[in-house]
């Protein structure tokens, strides 16, 4: 099966880097990927006091992608909807999609009540989801509508003319990150996060849902077959040596951007309610994000599964496939090592990768240099 190839990015600070310059370096990246022939570029949302986002304001920094590319398409990778005026976001969605030429794609989400409480909201995890799937449906419902009506808890709204209106129809596709049974139940393309050990599963169970949702063989609104994709961190180099070396301290400034400085606050404002897990608890309501262990255990039935299950076992001791950095995968090595990675990641059957090229303190140079021997050499074997 053929596979598309996007990328996933917070935009981290890079020691020494000035603000402008991380904008403008992105930037130039955006342009290399968008020659290269990438699908999407999906962009992360975090605010203070998280420091891992350097682009909060996500469709401010996607106006400028819009304008330094011509094919990649692009969007959130998650919005988080309960932080979000539902009327604003229809008319922000409308306008990159008509700036861009119809490029847009929606990734949604909760987020976590953690920046929820910092934003001024009820850190409550029931109500921030409700407040989630309250506005999703006003924002679908007036993207798709000449005027908007609803009426709901946190929102009301009454015959509201929507002025603006996307330039995709009906509207642009819609994206779910971690979660393939809520992404296949609401007809969402979907990203995972993990490893591989599980991705396989994660793909079954994703079409099964969305067979059972959607109805067998059902495309996505826009027409389109439903994509699921893995995220995954990726370092290149000429040698395994060399890339080990160079992506073992990232990973480390990595981890520590994404969980740190989030928990020092929690702890210095003696936020106790936050504390481990219940930094970002689940809803009651929601579908459980990880795969039943009788679901994994089916797909090492057969010795040839076993013996792939190994493999797998042993390319993600490159650094720490699915085991720390918010559950984020990580391989470093040559492009020799990465396409045997890909092999395993082919088996699986999804029809989406997706890249993380920079990330920790891993500088402009090392992405771009990653991003030249994963396009040359790893991606032509799998496009199909």
């Amino acid at each position: 099966m053929a596979i598309q190839f996007g990328v996933f990015d917070h935009i981290e600070p890079v020691p020494g880097q000035a603000l402008q310059e991380t904008y403008n370096l992105r930037l130039e990246q955006l342009e290399a990927l968008d020659e290269a022939g990438y699908y999407a570029y999906h962009l992360a949302e975090h605010h203070t006091p998280a420091v891992h986002s350097l682009a909060p304001s996500q469709n401010v920094f996607l106006a400028a992608v819009s304008q330094r590319t011509k094919n990649l398409r692009f969007g959130p990778g998650i919005c988080v909807l309960p932080l979000h005026h539902p009327v604003q976001l229809i008319e922000e969605f409308s306008m990159l999609d008509h700036i861009s030429g119809g490029r847009l794609e929606i990734g949604v989400g909760r987020g976590g009540v953690f920046e929820a409480f910092f934003w001024g909201q009820d850190s409550d995890v029931e109500a921030n989801y409700a407040r989630y799937r309250e506005t999703l449906n006003a924002v679908q419902y007036g993207l798709t509508h000449d005027v908007l009506d609803h009426h709901g808890e946190y929102y009301n709204f009454e015959d509201l003319p929507m002025r603006l209106r996307p330039l995709q129809q009906p509207m642009p596709p819609f994206w779910y990150m971690r979660n393939v049974e809520t992404a296949a139940m609401d007809g969402m393309n979907t990203i995972i996060v993990g490893g591989l050990d599980s991705f396989e599963a994660n793909v079954k169970r994703y079409r099964s849902e969305w067979d059972k949702h959607q109805g067998v063989g059902a495309l996505t609104a826009q027409g389109t077959e439903p994509k699921i994709g893995l995220v995954t961190h990726l370092m290149l180099a000429d040698t395994d040596e060399e890339a080990l070396k160079q992506a073992k301290p990232a990973w480390e400034h990595y981890t520590w951007n994404l969980g740190t400085p989030r928990r020092l606050e929690a702890e210095r404002r003696g936020l106790t309610q936050f504390a481990g897990e219940n930094m970002n608890p689940r809803p009651a309501s929601a579908p459980a994000r990880e795969l039943p262990r009788e679901e994994r255990r089916d797909l090492a039935a057969t010795l040839e599964e076993e013996e792939r299950a190994e493999r797998r076992r042993n390319l993600r001791g490159n650094l720490a496939d699915g085991v720390s950095g918010a559950g984020f995968g990580s391989v470093a090595g040559s492009p020799e090592t990465i396409r045997a990675y890909m092999d395993e990641y082919a088996a699986t059957g999804a029809n989406y990768f997706v890249c993380s090229f920079q990330w920790g303190d891993l500088s402009h140079e090392q992405a771009m240099r990653s991003i030249e021997l994963f396009t040359n050499e790893v991606m032509p074997h799998y496009t199909g």
